[in-house]
C-alpha cells in the first residue's frame, strides 16, 4: 500500500472537509466492493509461495526426502507433507 498526499489529487474543498475530522494523521479508505485483491495478488507474494510448493512436490516426486526439502526450505516436516498432499489434490 502507497502514501498519496491528498492534496495532489482530491478536490481542495474535500481536503477540507476530511480535515474537520482527521487533521494530520493517516486514515485507511478501503476499495470498493468488487475491487478488493486476495492476500499476495498484488506484490506477487502468493505467486512466489505457489511457485515454491511446486518446486517441492517436483523435487519430492524426483526422490528428495521430506526431510531434506525442510532443511532446504526453512519449513517443518508437517509443512512440507501438508505442502505435498496438497499438490498432489
Amino acid at each position: 500500500m502507497g502514501y498519496k498526499k491528498a492534496d495532489d489529487f482530491l478536490p481542495k474543498e474535500l481536503v477540507i472537509l476530511i480535515q474537520n475530522y482527521v487533521d494530520g494523521d493517516y486514515i485507511y479508505i478501503p476499495r470498493k466492493k468488487g475491487n478488493e485483491l486476495s492476500w499476495g495478488e498484488k506484490n506477487g507474494a502468493r505467486k512466489a509461495i505457489e511457485n515454491r510448493n511446486h518446486d517441492i512436490y517436483i523435487k519430492y516426486n524426483y526422490g528428495a526426502t521430506k526431510e531434506q526439502l525442510a532443511k532446504e526450505y526453512h519449513l517443518s516436516i508437517k509443512s512440507i507433507e501438508r505442502i505435498i498432499y496438497k499438490q498432489r489434490e
